[in-house]
């Protein structure tokens, strides 16, 4: 048996991981399921609670909580009518907090970073 048609080649895996990764960017890349995730940093919530933080509708908050846990960012458990969100994956708050992190940097203080450096375009 030919051991290298088992091995999948470098760039298979490479394709594989920017895949994976571009789909997870898609899933994060909406403003409100960043205030989601970053909502639901400090413990879990139900939706009642998420809207009194965040700045839409009930429907278009149900939306993007559906797309959350799908995606597996989000678990949720009932709790006598209600149900509550939590974060499922603390990687996932991690890179949103690092990357929004390094953003509001990046605007606050617009000269302190070469071009190299920057994540955000120049305007």
């Amino acid at each position: 048996m030919n051991r290298k048609a088992q091995v999948p080649a470098d760039s298979e895996v490479q394709d594989a991981v920017f895949d994976s990764v571009a789909e997870l960017f898609a899933v994060l890349s909406t403003p409100i399921r960043l205030k989601i995730i970053s909502a639901l940093c400090n413990g879990e919530k139900n939706v009642s609670q998420l809207l009194e933080e965040i700045d839409t509708t009930q429907p278009n908050m149900s939306q993007h909580l559906s797309t959350l846990y799908r995606a597996g960012v989000l678990g949720r458990r009932r709790e006598g009518t209600q149900i509550r969100y939590r974060l499922e994956s603390e990687r996932v708050a991690t890179l949103c907090r690092a990357v929004c992190t390094q953003v509001a940097i990046e605007m606050a203080d617009d000269a302190a970073l070469r071009p190299g450096e920057r994540l955000l375009p120049r305007r």
